[in-house]
């Protein structure tokens, strides 16, 4: 497994920085967070998507995917939500980038009807954004979050997509607090894993991000799953800085977050 960090982790950094933290820490990769307060997002012009782009290869650091925030169970008209999805679609496609992270939006403490309208809302859009994926070889990941925190609701919505250029990324901590076993998690999305991110917090009542192996998460045990059933793609780091002002620096502990990984994965192999 190839293991990356999120620039959510780094809010507002510089890429130069961003990079440099990537190769002297051994990372393979970086997540892109796409928001606009970040330097890489939808509203980049031509000649900055190919600076940005040539500023990785120039480093050796892959692109791992582009982060965005469209809501796809999101009730109302699916014109404004397919549009922020293709204009990520497109800026991954720019940055040689093959994944784009999409959230589901459906809403809280929905009941059964409402379930089902969130999962076929989400479908019929990832369903047309998947040939438009597919035409710049782009693959759309629906997180596993808010509205369907758990490989079970994922999988409810990208299985009926059926198509290789939709899929899921199975964020641990969603599983976890929506109460699934990592076992049951990846039984339920391993058709459709993208990659994974990996976290680490206290509980479900405290989810400052912590180093990875201080807090709650079954990490050992999301590694080990993986590892048995052979599955060799991306573990992305997500620490979740950007939203928690008295989180430690992620700059002093990625070195120690990647020994972390590494060990588990000897441990599991």
């Amino acid at each position: 497994m190839k293991l990356a960090f999120s620039t959510l982790g780094v809010p507002g950094r510089p890429l130069a920085d961003v990079l440099r933290l990537a190769t002297a820490h051994g990372y393979h990769g970086v997540e892109l967070r796409a928001h606009p307060e970040e330097p890489v997002h939808p509203g980049l012009d031509a000649a900055a998507r190919a600076d940005v782009a040539a500023e990785f290869k120039a480093a050796g650091v892959e692109i791992l995917g582009v982060a965005g925030y469209a809501r796809v169970a999101a009730p109302g008209d699916d014109t404004a939500v397919l549009d922020d999805v293709r204009a990520l679609i497109d800026l991954a496609r720019d940055l040689g980038a093959p994944y784009v992270r999409v959230f589901p939006g459906g809403g809280d403490d929905l009941d059964e009807a409402g379930r089902a309208e969130a999962d076929a809302t989400a479908a019929r859009r990832l369903g047309v954004a998947a040939e438009y994926a597919a035409d710049r070889d782009v693959r759309v990941l629906l997180e596993t979050h808010d509205s369907h925190r758990t490989g079970a609701a994922a999988s409810r919505v990208v299985g009926p997509v059926g198509h290789r250029n939709v899929g899921v990324l199975w964020d641990v901590m969603h599983t976890w607090l929506g109460g699934e076993q990592p076992s049951v998690s990846y039984a339920a999305l391993s058709p459709y894993l993208g990659y994974v991110q990996v976290k680490d917090i206290a509980g479900p009542d405290d989810t400052t991000p912590l180093p990875l192996g201080a807090g709650a998460l079954p990490l050992g045990e999301c590694v080990e799953v993986l590892s048995r059933e052979g599955w060799d793609g991306w573990l992305c780091w997500e620490y979740e800085a950007r939203w928690y002002e008295s989180a430690a620096p992620l700059s002093g502990i990625l070195g120690a977050g990647r020994e972390y990984v590494a060990r588990l994965l000897n441990e599991s192999a």
